[in-house]
């Protein structure tokens, strides 16, 4: 199969007859072979019937996943990359704001010019300024912690990516924002960026909108990049920081006992050890260090024992 359309959806109803067949209308044109599938993260509207609808007309190309609740798109992304056949794998989301059209450019791009992943980049957007200016600031932290710098919108949902890439990495939470940072650190950089086309919505309201996906956007890029740094060696840093905090106390403390040391064997008038501030500071030191050396330890044999992350509760699939 040469393509595989992954299409995350959350109450989209109106929009999926016209993406569908915007879809089919290009694959046909350029003889694809494909599949495309609908994964309906909770939707409370009809967007499940409509998928069935598609799915009747069109058994050999259309497949659904449907989440019992709304989980979010990562976990969307997630299961799509699980069932995805094609030697190319598309994502786009399903307001009809990513172009069905620039899939054989995509395509041509993996399968001919090399790349691993090839990431849409809306140069015009037609978003208000509570989502542009929050997604500006996040790419360019992206571009600077992730170290790649040829990307401007991480989160663009129209993404191709070579089959093997998909089924090489684990995107949960919401770390669907830095697929391309989880894909260089699983090896495949060749990550190229192409120039799409951004069209204004047609139906609804974005479902992502406001300040606190930027504030979630930049702990989610934190965690990465602690996972990526230290994710299988936390020792590394917890060890290394809580000794260094309990040496630090602990030559306090000597300096401190001695200099009391020093004035009793000279009989000179000196202050109680208690009454002093560093005596204190020290012994916190030295509690804070055997604290994160315990971190660091407990993390080191968690990481051994990584739990379930991608459990989710599927009410039909076909």
């Amino acid at each position: 199969m040469d393509i595989t359309v992954i299409v995350p959806l959350y109450n989209e109803e109106e929009s999926l007859p016209e993406l569908f067949a915007w879809i089919k209308r290009v694959m046909d044109e350029h003889g694809f072979s494909y599949e495309v599938v609908f994964v309906n993260d909770g939707s409370t509207d009809g967007s499940w019937n409509v998928i069935n609808s598609l799915r009747e007309a069109n058994p050999e190309v259309v497949h659904g996943i449907k989440f019992r609740r709304n989980y979010g798109k990562s976990p969307a992304l997630y299961c799509g990359f699980e069932v995805a056949h094609g030697d190319v794998v598309i994502t786009m989301d399903a307001d009809l704001q990513d172009s069905p059209d620039e899939i054989p450019e995509l395509y041509r791009m993996v399968t001919e010019d090399g790349y691993d992943l090839v990431s849409g980049y809306k140069q015009k957007r037609y978003d208000p300024l509570s989502k542009t200016i929050p997604t500006k600031l996040f790419n360019a932290t992206a571009r600077r912690v992730s170290g790649i710098k040829n990307l401007h919108d991480f989160n663009c949902g129209l993404k191709a990516y070579r089959n093997d890439v998909v089924k090489n990495i684990e995107v949960y939470g919401e770390m669907h924002r830095y697929i391309p940072y989880l894909a260089k650190n699983a090896g495949f950089d060749k990550i190229a960026e192409k120039p799409v086309h951004h069209q204004a919505r047609k139906f609804g309201k974005s479902k992502f909108m406001g300040w606190n996906r930027f504030v979630n956007g930049y702990l989610d890029l934190l965690s990465l990049w602690f996972l990526d740094s230290f994710g299988l060696k936390p020792m590394h840093v917890f060890g290394f920081v809580g000794t260094l905090m309990f040496l630090l106390g602990f030559l306090a403390v000597i300096v401190v006992g001695g200099t009391k040391l020093y004035y009793l064997h000279t009989g000179t008038a000196h202050p109680l050890v208690t009454n002093s501030p560093y005596f204190y500071i020290a012994l916190t030191m030295m509690i804070l260090g055997t604290q994160l050396f315990v971190a660091g330890f407990l993390g080191e044999l968690i990481s051994r024992n990584a739990p379930e992350r991608n459990n989710y509760q599927i009410e039909e699939e076909f």
